[in-house]
């Protein structure tokens, strides 16, 4: 069985947890954001924003732009297309459950895996595709230290994921639920940044 990127993560750092912003998160791209930590070592982090939509997207127009000319037979799933974060938007990114691998995942622990090819997108469309799958497009990025700095900072909390915070489909109650499950409830929470 192939190695995990969590298994060769040192501890302290976060890969396949969730980052939730904190509400006097300064960058608009995240706020209320819950992002899936794909990657994080020495050299930086990786993950997805999995509670918004590009909106200006469907599936559909993705397989067109891909032009992967599936039949309306062969094209059985239309998922969201979610917006992954700021970096590399032209790119796609799909993360899903383990039960699904090719030799281009990315296999983060034992839940979750991540594929950035052409042919997942179409096993997805056929239906055929892995049981759970988030389809992203970009992806939020840290140099060496920067989220950790961020982190000091108080402008996120993690807690473990989850299927359901990674995977379903509603989106808006995904923020809530994330800090629900730290046992943290928004209302309560101070929009002021700072330390004490």
């Amino acid at each position: 069985m192939p190695t995990t990127v969590a298994e060769e993560t040192q501890e302290g750092y976060l890969t396949g947890q969730l980052l939730v912003a904190m509400p006097a998160m300064r960058d608009p791209r995240f706020a209320r954001s819950v992002i899936y930590i794909c990657v994080h070592n020495a050299d930086g982090a990786i993950g997805l924003v999995v509670n918004r939509l590009v909106g200006s997207i469907e599936f559909g127009d993705l397989i067109e732009q891909l032009d992967m000319k599936l039949g309306e037979a062969d094209l059985v799933a239309s998922p969201p297309v979610h917006f992954g974060g700021p970096v590399d938007t032209e790119r796609g990114f799909v993360l899903h459950s383990a039960d699904y691998q090719s030799e281009e995942t990315l296999g983060i622990d034992a839940e979750f895996g991540l594929t950035a090819t052409v042919d997942i997108v179409r096993t997805i469309a056929s239906g055929s595709g892995p049981k759970n799958h988030l389809l992203a497009l970009g992806y939020a990025g840290w140099g060496p230290g920067q989220l950790d700095g961020e982190i000091q900072e108080n402008a996120w909390l993690n807690v473990a994921a989850d299927n359901a915070l990674v995977f379903d489909t509603d989106l808006d109650s995904k923020w809530d639920r994330a800090l629900a499950k730290l046992g943290v409830d928004s209302a309560l929470l101070s929009t002021e940044a700072g330390r004490a």
